[in-house]
């Protein structure tokens, strides 16, 4: 077990602005960060002017970056999309993760758009093989996360993606808190796909929606037990979901920064 985890977060779930979402990091002590909306624009949307005031600011905090969130595949992106746009959005964030020192993009596996099963698995494959190969190309790594897409809450397709993708650039994001908001035992899946873990999303969830980690019912202790009984040496990316309305263009609640402090202090507390 790594003496100091890395305690990382998304943090605009706490403010829009990357002064504020710094703001919390430094209330939490904490030195890493999950970039995915600044001013509540993704990464890749930013101009390169905007973009490279983030980085300067993140580097004046002495701020590093474990990871950059995408739409690639995810539940904005269904099957039906033009696969153009994640082509283009991955050509833009590679870029941007290797000026900002990060090696990691996240994806998800594209929601059904009508598609048959067969037809949807083979979409997802085909799709993520050409994003892993380019990705390869560029020197970044794909973190597919469990969450939106044909292989997003079963361990059988993320194992099956990994076999037909058979890419080093693909690897696997597991959320300890994914698989109660979409039925499923997120621990039993984590044991299947231990293995391929390259990142972790912490948070919580319960019958009534997402809690303060380790208040809910995603067993998130054992998680980190399990995860560190593996090996993983990775960061820990606070979401916690508690002032964000997930998929409603970010917009955040009142006593939002107040609710991220206390969920992060919480994770660290869960992994000491």
């Amino acid at each position: 077990m790594p003496d100091d985890p890395v305690l990382a977060g998304i943090t605009d779930e706490a403010a829009y602005d990357i002064g504020g979402q710094l703001s919390v990091l430094d209330t939490l002590g904490w030195k890493a960060i999950e970039l995915r909306t600044v001013d509540r624009e993704a990464v890749a949307d930013l101009t390169e002017e905007r973009f490279d005031a983030v980085a300067t600011a993140l580097s004046d905090s002495g701020v590093r970056v474990v990871c950059l969130a995408s739409r690639i595949g995810g539940w904005s992106r269904p099957a039906g999309t033009d696969f153009r746009h994640d082509l283009e959005e991955l050509d833009v964030l590679a870029r941007r993760a290797r000026a900002i020192g990060t090696g990691y993009v996240r994806i998800m596996s594209y929601p059904d758009d009508g598609l048959s099963d067969p037809s949807w698995r083979a979409l997802a494959i085909e799709r993520i093989t050409v994003l892993a190969e380019r990705a390869e190309s560029q020197g970044v790594t794909l973190l597919h996360e469990n969450c939106s897409g044909w292989a997003g809450t079963r361990a059988e397709r993320m194992l099956d993606l990994l076999d037909e993708v058979a890419s080093p650039a693909l690897k696997l994001l597991f959320d300890t808190g994914n698989g109660v908001a979409h039925g499923y035992d997120g621990f039993d899946l984590l044991a299947d796909i231990v293995g391929h873990v390259e990142h972790v999303h912490v948070k919580d969830a319960d019958e009534r929606g997402f809690t303060v980690p380790g208040q809910g019912s995603a067993r998130v202790a054992d998680c980190v037990k399990l995860l560190r009984a593996n090996g993983y040496q990775g960061a820990w990316s606070l979401e916690p979901h508690l002032a964000l309305v997930p998929h409603e263009q970010g917009v955040l609640a009142d006593g939002a920064a107040a609710a991220f402090v206390a969920a992060g202090r919480a994770m660290a507390e869960l992994l000491r």
